[in-house]
């Protein structure tokens, strides 16, 4: 099948992926900073940049939705 098809234009929603992240991975000066917490959240976008780093899933998502971003999980 080499058949080409018109989708109709992108739809403009910027979608951006949630995922844990232990703090023991992350640098030393964002680990002195994690406060004891042993898991954050990263928010990165298409390409694989992260946008942010937050306490917790929730957070990561409403910070995602009040930046008019729709927000999904990585596994």
């Amino acid at each position: 099948m080499d058949t080409k098809y018109d989708f109709g234009p992108v739809s403009g929603e910027r979608i951006v992926y949630v995922r844990e992240v232990p703090v023991a991975e992350l640098p030393e000066e964002i680990r002195a900073q994690a406060m004891g917490l042993e898991t954050l959240y990263a928010v990165h976008d298409a390409s694989g940049e992260r946008l942010a780093l937050v306490k917790d899933r929730r957070l990561a998502f409403m910070l995602a939705r009040q930046n008019d971003m729709a927000p999904v999980s990585v596994h």
